[in-house]
């Protein structure tokens, strides 16, 4: 294997590491009170949006990054 495989590898680890932490670090502590039985539910929501607007960030720079190794590979 050649080193852009892996360096796209790792920054694939570098990035589910960063979300992982982006996640546990600023949507843990994340609540909203005020709107009583609807507490729990409206918690869930927003931290699901939050949560799946970075899944589709992280998904789209992995794919940027991928397709800049793979086509530096193809020009070789």
């Amino acid at each position: 294997m050649s080193l852009p495989i892996f360096s796209f590898i790792f920054a694939m680890w570098i990035l589910i590491i960063v979300g992982g932490a982006l996640m546990v670090i600023f949507l843990g502590p994340l609540s909203f009170s005020g709107y009583g039985d609807f507490d729990p539910l409206i918690n869930s929501g927003v931290k699901v949006l939050i949560a799946m607007i970075l899944i589709f960030i992280w998904i789209f720079v992995l794919l940027k990054i991928k397709n800049w190794i793979f086509r530096k590979i193809a020009n070789t």
